[in-house]
């Protein structure tokens, strides 16, 4: 049996429960509340619950702007596998101007978030490496908000496009895959991408697109998503000064729907591919992240296959 153990006002503090948990499963609910802590835990088998995505939440400021590393700007970081947090929010208040400032880094083999809500503006969600699986989320960001080199499926989630500092533009995806014989990717599945409030007055003048290149394999796979208007018509955009990156890199989309989903306008390089089920079937949970063998034991729903 796992361990639980309670946290919230007046009882100890998020980083003190998560401290003090032993290497077996342990459970940690964080009843409703703003919680200003800068979160890191290298422990495996750690489930972090909390009252609702918009209930409680984990907020930090740390920005590269500010003074931080990248990486040491998150709220809260996981490196120890099995992890799993469910109806909990992370937040990074920096703002636009913050730069670098991420909410959520995680580098934890099969590790879950359902139905969280993960929110700042650029570099949003560091996932690093490994398997993850992102279920029911809301994130919200700028440029490169979703980032890494981690095999991760988001699947039934909205992606909130925000409003980016002046003279920047909006980018949802920037994946790392530096070698092709890696087997990672980012793959966006049965989700909805949409303008936040705040952005949704600019969508028309400051440019959104899916993703960009970080890395020159860099792979992403956008499949049975509604995508607004909001994302411009080439879907996609070079990395600053790596023209290359075109022809080496995986850019896919398959059965997506919404005024920002047709596939006429796109990319023309030779990266990108308009995929049929059979190919898109190879980024499904099941395949792409082994899913339907580590993902029942969590209790989180999830969608094997294609829709």
């Amino acid at each position: 049996m796992p361990w639980w153990l309670k946290t919230g006002r007046g009882t100890i503090r998020r980083s003190e429960a998560i401290a003090a948990a032993s290497g077996r499963q342990f459970v940690i609910y964080v009843k409703a509340g703003v919680y200003n802590e800068k979160i890191q835990t290298n422990k495996d088998g750690i489930t972090l619950i909390g009252d609702g995505k918009y209930s409680t939440i984990i907020v930090g400021g740390g920005s590269v702007n500010g003074g931080s590393t990248m990486p040491g700007s998150a709220t809260f970081t996981v490196t120890g596998d099995g992890f799993m947090a469910r109806d909990i929010g992370f937040q990074n208040t920096a703002g636009p101007q913050g730069e670098q400032a991420l909410a959520l880094h995680v580098a934890s083999d099969h590790s879950v978030f359902y139905r969280c809500s993960i929110a700042g503006y650029q570099d949003t969600l560091y996932a690093l490496s490994l398997r993850q699986f992102y279920r029911e989320c809301d994130i919200y960001g700028t440029i490169d908000f979703i980032f890494g080199n981690a095999a991760a499926v988001f699947q039934s989630c909205t992606l909130s496009l925000r409003r980016p500092r002046s003279g920047s533009y909006n980018v949802i995806i920037a994946n790392g895959r530096s070698d092709p014989g890696q087997n990672t990717g980012f793959v966006i599945q049965n989700c909805r991408i949409v303008p936040s409030l705040d952005f949704s007055p600019l969508k028309n003048s400051i440019k959104s697109y899916l993703g960009r290149p970080w890395k020159p394999y860099s792979r992403a796979i956008v499949m049975e998503s509604t995508i607004d208007s909001a994302i411009t018509s080439g879907g996609w955009v070079e990395w600053p000064g790596q023209r290359g990156y075109s022809k080496s890199l995986y850019f896919a989309e398959y059965a997506n729907a919404g005024p920002g989903a047709g596939t006429s306008g796109r990319v023309t390089w030779p990266g990108f591919h308009v995929l049929g089920p059979a190919e898109a079937a190879k980024f499904t949970v099941n395949q792409f992240i082994a899913g339907n063998v580590w993902l029942p034991s969590t209790g989180v729903t999830f969608t094997s296959g294609l829709q």
